[in-house]
């Protein structure tokens, strides 16, 4: 799953839970899919430290 489609399911998501209640497998799905996505942003954000040289 990419970041779009990440972001787009977490938002469906969201947007799904203050409607209604969601279901308990939505509700673990949305936990690990906010999981997935920080998970991606620490990561492209450790790669770009890493990229940094000291002067």
């Amino acid at each position: 799953m990419n970041t779009d489609e990440l972001t787009n399911r977490i938002n469906y998501l969201y947007k799904k839970s203050k409607e209604e209640k969601l279901t308990d497998e939505e509700i673990l799905e949305q936990k690990e899919l906010r999981q997935k996505y920080i998970d991606n942003v620490k990561r492209n954000f450790r790669a770009q430290l890493d990229t940094i040289k000291k002067v």
